[in-house]
């Protein structure tokens, strides 16, 4: 039953503290998940948000690899309607230069923030055809010839690193494309919880193996999930009110640093759907929701995301995690 555990780290600013802080924490806890035999370290991209420091992901995999050994390190994801593909390919490229074979390159269609923001990043379209003729590009500028399929542009710093890409998505139309690009999925489940079985479904069926993006010869699924263990059940739903208090501060249009934990009694009957997907409590219960949450899904790799006002605490729940899983 037990699959791989990743982390997915946004890089979250606690009220009191500012984005340099929460860099910096960020690598403690990179350096701890590499040591404890963590399988990646993914950051996602997020824009216009005051409580996340998750902006420039190349630059946040550019020091989590330099101040790791063996995990590997990688965007969950690069939205790419965001960027021009031949940026993506020559600064993906520059890390797997840099840091060698541990670069995951996970790419997303949906922009990340709101659409007045969204706006100003626009560089490339969202459509799904528009979407896979980017991937198909990317895979040119990182194999031998290191020239995109669709146009002679040569691209020397990508060239032969063979950077694996991820499809991140949320529901069934994000696992089709996934499915019929032949790729590796990243199920965002943690906050989108609707579509799961639909979604796995949809791209198990639709996998090909033809399709000329095709890296794989059988899929291979990342689930979502949000995780809070501490030593206690009691402890571990205090501390995940944190991460309440985050989707309901959404939810209500609020804009505020991520907040310090208070009486779980506060969210009695109004938790967000949206984290229906968790694993809250002690190690032993935690081990069992996400036991469940594998059977459940049949994922061959879980990620986790874990929300804390104090870096120590997401830290402790890391080092947990660990004890209970490896």
């Amino acid at each position: 039953m037990s699959v791989p555990l990743s982390i997915l780290d946004l890089v979250s600013i606690s009220e009191g503290s500012t984005a340099r802080e929460a860099i910096a924490a960020s690598m403690e806890s990179a350096k701890l998940a590499d040591r404890l035999g963590y399988s990646r370290l993914w950051f996602a991209e997020h824009h216009n948000t005051p409580n996340l420091a998750s902006k420039a992901t190349s630059l946040l995999i550019s020091q989590a690899a330099g101040v790791t050994e063996n995990i590997r390190v990688g965007s969950g994801g690069v939205m790419l309607p965001n960027h021009a593909p031949l940026m993506v390919a020559e600064q993906y490229g520059t890390l797997a230069n840099i840091h060698g074979d541990r670069i995951d390159l996970g790419l997303g269609r949906a922009p990340g923030t709101d659409q007045m923001t969204a706006q100003a990043l626009s560089r490339s379209s969202a459509e799904p055809q528009a979407f896979a003729q980017h991937i198909y590009d990317l895979q040119g500028w990182f194999g031998d010839t290191g020239t995109a399929h669709s146009t002679p542009i040569f691209s020397s710093v990508s060239q032969g690193m063979e950077v694996p890409i991820w499809v991140l998505g949320s529901t069934v139309n994000g696992a089709s494309i996934a499915g019929q690009l032949g790729l590796p999925f990243s199920l965002a489940s943690h906050f989108a919880p609707d579509q799961i079985d639909d979604a796995i479904q949809v791209y198990r069926q639709s996998f090909s193996t033809e399709a000329p993006t095709a890296q794989l010869e059988k899929p291979q699924v990342m689930a979502g999930i949000n995780v809070v263990v501490a030593d206690t059940d009691e402890e571990a739903q205090r501390q995940f009110t944190t991460l309440q208090q985050m989707f309901l501060d959404l939810r209500a249009g609020r804009s505020r640093k991520i907040q310090p934990p208070v009486d779980p009694s506060e969210f009695a009957g109004s938790t967000p759907a949206m984290l229906e997907i968790s694993a809250v409590g002690s190690p032993a219960t935690v081990k069992a929701q996400l036991e469940e949450f594998v059977q459940r899904t049949d994922a061959d790799e879980l990620i986790t995301v874990t929300y804390a006002y104090d870096p120590a605490v997401r830290n402790r729940s890391i080092e947990l995690l660990a004890d209970l899983w490896f």
